[in-house]
């Protein structure tokens, strides 16, 4: 089943115990998030925000192309769909996690990763997640 926004954008009913799992996730990775950014501050902070803002910049892949309202262009989609799969925020943070001498020395690249898989999470709560190469939602 799909939704109509009133600003256009279509968005996929998923069951609800799934959107209520990716927003429970989302809500724990969010508050861990604010959690490091705040315990290490230094480069942890801004690579929280670089890491929420990575899978966004997607879109400016279709930037000047022709695309209906609620649609990505065509362009931006294999991107889009990379940057809004859970896999490589969780490797980052897995191989960040046995790397490094202290804790202080895999902050930034570990928080960078969890903003990421948090925009992910929370978008997936929300119903959106990969497109179909029209740019529709799938």
């Amino acid at each position: 089943m799909v939704t109509i926004e009133p600003t256009g954008a279509t968005k996929r009913a998923r069951s609800v115990p799934i959107r209520v799992a990716w927003g429970v996730l989302g809500t724990l990775l969010l508050v861990w998030d604010v959690f490091e950014a705040a315990k290490h501050a230094g480069w942890v902070i801004p690579a929280a925000v670089l890491g929420a803002a990575l899978p966004e910049l997607a879109r400016l892949a279709g930037l000047g192309q022709a695309h209906e309202p609620g649609r990505l262009p065509p362009r931006a989609v294999p991107l889009y769909n990379l940057l809004h799969r859970p896999l490589p925020p969780f490797a980052i943070m897995v191989v960040f996690s046995f790397l490094g001498d202290s804790p202080d020395d895999i902050a930034a690249p570990f928080t960078f990763g969890m903003s990421w898989l948090t925009v992910i999470a929370l978008g997936r709560a929300l119903g959106y997640g990969l497109r179909a190469p029209d740019g529709s939602l799938r």
